[in-house]
Formats: structure tokens, C-alpha cells, sequence
């Protein structure tokens, strides 16, 4: 049964910077027992300013910084990164490092929504991960991924019984009821445990940010296959951590029928 760490914080401008709390974050979760330590989206570098000059590739130097964290504290992490597009834009990529693993996702569904066009400066990925840790099938997911249940569904049909969701969940009137509702929403679509963790509310914790880019509100959440809250944050820079029962997953799913009954 894994013990998952969720490291809800602000990232900043600097990637140099933003390695040093990963260490942090990464050092307090093994402190805590926990093997898969989950960053928010955009941990490399936050949102609301140009991107291109940070992406590396996945063997970069922030990349292996991030690995070399995650070997000395013997934890899977999963961050938020930027990696080079082709075109000249970059692609939005969770690093996933660790016990034996080293690869990474291109977020898959961009957020060009709420009056935001993420799609300007970032090139969408096309294809669902999954990966194994400690015995246990992980999917991941990012941010507005969440709103698109097919990938989750696809995640479970894959084998996972968990989906890590790093995020940087933007403000606004009602978004943080969707965030909640949404986390519970895929769980309860998939059977999978839903582990999400985004950027602290700003505000919470004294940040300065772009206003019209998607920093954080923060209530990082794991939901089991019931759509139950095993743990939750509060707005600010916390860290949660929750032992995940891959069990449970099978449960739910026998129960509830979801993916059994689909008919489409």
C-alpha cells in the first residue's frame, strides 16, 4: 500500500530555486514514510512568465536535479516541468523520476479556456502514461485534463489504480468547488484514486503573480474510487499525505459498474 505525499506550494520564476523546494518538500515526505512524492503543475517555473527560455529536455540539468532528489531521499517524484516543442513552443511536461523510473508526460488537453489560450506557447501531447511503483500501476494527468473523463477511463483501462494530477488550478468565482468536484468526479468515472496536487493560493501565501495567468487556489485533495476525501489541503503551503489501498480501486469498480457497463 503506498503513501503518497502531496507538496502543495508556489513555485517561482527561478528553476534553481524551484529544485531547492523540491528538495524540501521531497525530504519532509520521506521523513513522513511517503514513497511517490506528487508537485504541482509548473513547478519548474510558474505560469505567468515566458516559458520558452526555462524548457529543457528530460535529461537536462533540472530534470537530473530533480532526479538526484529523488534518489537520495529513495521516493518517486512527480513535478511539473517544461520541455522544447518542435514548433518553437514548449510542451507542459510532468517529470516523472524515481525508483527506477526517468520519463515524462506532454499534457494532452490544453487550457484554452476562461479567457486563457495555453495553446499559444504550448504544444499538446498525445498519448496517456502509466508506469509502476512499488508493485502498484500509476496513470498521471494534468490540470485541465480533469475535465475530460475519457482520459481517466483510458488511464484505468490501462491498468492504474492511482492517477497523480499535478495542477495550477486558475482563480476565479466557483473554481475551487469545480476543482473538488472534479478530483471526486474522475475518481468516482474511473474507480482509480485520484491524487491531486496544485499550486497554493497565492493570496494564502503572500505570492506575487501575474493576475491573469492560472497560479493556484490551492485544496489539494486525494479522492479514493468512492469519490470519498482520504485528505485534503487548505489554500495555503501544505503538505498532505495519504496511504492509497490499490484494493480499494478494484472495489469501487465492482460496485459501481463504470467501467463494466460502458456502453460508448
Amino acid at each position: 500500500m503506498p503513501r503518497i505525499a502531496l507538496c502543495q506550494l508556489n513555485s517561482g520564476d527561478d528553476p534553481e530555486e524551484n529544485v531547492k523546494a523540491v528538495h524540501t518538500g521531497a525530504a519532509a515526505a520521506a521523513e513522513a514514510g511517503a514513497r511517490v512524492v506528487v508537485f504541482p503543475e509548473a513547478t519548474m517555473a510558474r505560469f505567468g512568465r515566458p516559458l520558452g527560455p526555462v524548457a529543457e529536455p528530460l535529461d537536462g540539468p533540472w530534470a537530473s536535479g530533480v532526479a538526484s532528489v529523488a534518489a537520495e531521499h529513495d521516493v518517486l517524484v512527480i513535478a511539473g516541468m517544461f520541455t522544447p516543442a518542435d514548433d518553437g513552443r514548449v510542451r507542459n511536461t510532468l517529470l516523472i523520476t524515481g525508483l527506477g523510473q526517468h520519463l515524462g508526460y506532454d499534457k494532452i488537453h490544453l487550457y484554452d479556456a476562461f479567457g486563457f489560450a495555453e495553446s499559444d506557447t504550448v504544444a499538446p501531447g498525445s498519448s496517456p502514461v502509466t508506469f509502476t511503483a512499488d508493485g502498484v500501476v500509476f496513470g498521471v494527468a494534468t490540470c485541465y485534463d480533469l475535465r475530460f473523463p475519457e482520459l481517466f477511463r483510458r488511464l484505468a483501462d490501462d491498468g492504474a489504480d492511482v492517477v497523480a494530477v499535478p495542477a495550477s488550478w486558475g482563480a476565479g468565482p466557483g473554481k475551487r468547488e469545480q476543482w473538488e468536484v472534479l478530483v471526486r468526479a474522475r475518481a468516482l468515472d474511473s474507480g482509480c484514486w485520484v491524487a491531486a496536487c496544485g499550486q497554493a493560493d497565492p493570496a494564502a501565501t503572500g505570492t506575487e503573480v501575474n493576475p491573469k495567468a492560472p497560479t493556484g487556489v490551492g485544496y489539494s485533495l486525494v479522492a479514493d474510487g468512492f469519490g470519498r476525501i482520504a485528505g485534503q489541503a487548505g489554500a495555503g503551503a501544505e503538505m498532505v499525505v495519504v496511504d492509497v489501498d490499490p484494493e480499494v480501486a478494484g472495489k469501487a469498480r465492482v460496485a459501481t459498474g463504470t467501467l463494466a457497463n460502458r456502453r460508448l
